[in-house]
């Protein structure tokens, strides 16, 4: 398809927002090496809201020890954007890219990772668009997928959080992504009897076919070497 070449992860089980992290730097260490063009890592994470590099804290609704004891952690993330939640039932999708092997145009990228959950949700008959103001993917004016993503020197990392059958009480104790007027949505919504290792799988073939590259699966232990 491509003379680019992106490793892709998935990563089983439920993964800490830290092992999340280590393993974004052991695949941007293999993508600055030039040993691969990009790798794209697919994960659940365990329950946790997350900030962005310079705002979200002030939209977290509970105290600390409230998410304590509820069994969510709470980290400051080097991503822009603002205060989002991940947990079971969530796609997290982080491509680390060097966009000087496709573009280097950062609202180019942002309108690729959206359009590769757009094109998912419609396999399954779900139609999503875009908000003029708003990053992310939209269906019926909520939001089913939220962006957030860090480059430096073109090299990306962090990525999108896509909603399949995730417990949306949690966004309950954000005010999620800072936008108090709009609602958080999961494809659970909208149709039933959902699948998620066959969504995950058409994550994996809509980011081959909208970042127009070849897909060479990996492991955790190909990314330590």
């Amino acid at each position: 398809m491509s003379e680019r070449k992106c490793a892709v992860l998935r990563l089983e089980g439920l993964a800490s927002y830290t092992e999340g992290l280590i393993v974004q730097e052991n695949a941007l260490e293999k993508v600055k090496s030039s040993k691969i063009d990009g790798v794209l890592i697919l994960l659940e994470h365990k329950p946790v809201i997350t900030t962005g590099r310079s705002s979200g804290i002030e939209n977290l609704l509970v105290s600390e020890s409230e998410l304590k004891s509820r069994g969510i952690e709470l980290h400051q993330s080097s991503r822009g954007g603002n205060i989002t939640y991940h947990g079971p039932g969530q796609i997290v999708g982080y491509p680390v890219l060097n966009l000087a092997r496709w573009k280097k145009n950062l609202p180019w990228y942002v309108n690729r990772l959206e359009e590769v959950i757009i094109q998912v949700l419609k396999d399954y008959g779900i139609k999503a668009n875009r908000k003029p103001r708003y990053r992310g993917v939209w269906v019926e004016g909520t939001k089913i997928a939220a962006i957030g993503i860090a480059v430096k020197r073109w090299l990306t990392m962090h990525g999108f959080a896509f909603n399949v059958e995730v417990n949306k009480e949690h966004f309950a104790l954000i005010t999620p992504c800072g936008i108090s007027e709009f609602s958080v949505s999961s494809m659970n919504d909208f149709v039933d009897n959902i699948v998620f290792d066959e969504v995950v799988e058409k994550v994996k073939d809509k980011f081959s076919l909208v970042f127009e590259t070849d897909l060479v699966e990996v492991s955790k232990e190909w990314l330590e070497r």
